[in-house]
């Protein structure tokens, strides 16, 4: 499972509210022995504004996030229970690889946005990038 543009901007928000409102993240064991990780404190309706959800929004959205963190620790026990520490190194070399990748393509989207004629507008640019009117 991966993160969403706005499981990121939530952990954004999250992060600075956590940060100034004394909220804290804790493992909580229910009665039959399974944890789970858990948003403590006073959450009143500012948090949800903050954050631009409902209070439920907030709570669901946080349990998304840490199930994909939960899983993803998941599949590298399984992998390495199976290969050993091995494939690691290969793994974070791959991982920066495409962080590096992903950073470059917001760069250039970032500068294509401001430089790049809206594709809804009719007919074809002429040499001054003009749109001919059909």
């Amino acid at each position: 499972m991966k993160l969403t543009n706005k499981d990121r901007e939530f952990l954004r928000r999250l992060k600075e509210l956590l940060e100034r409102k004394g909220l804290e993240v804790r493992l909580k064991t229910d009665g039959r022995g399974l944890s789970r990780i858990v948003l403590v404190g006073r959450y009143g309706d500012k948090l949800g504004s903050h954050l631009h959800l409902t209070r439920q929004g907030v709570y669901w959205r946080f349990f998304h996030i840490c199930e994909a963190y939960i899983s993803a620790y998941e599949s590298i026990y399984f992998l390495e229970s199976t290969f050993g520490i091995s494939l690691r190194d290969y793994a974070l070399q791959i991982t920066r690889e495409r962080i590096a990748l992903r950073k470059k393509a917001l760069e250039n989207a970032s500068f294509l946005t401001g430089n790049e004629i809206s594709r809804r507008q009719t007919g074809s640019p002429d040499a001054n990038g003009q749109p001919f009117e059909k």
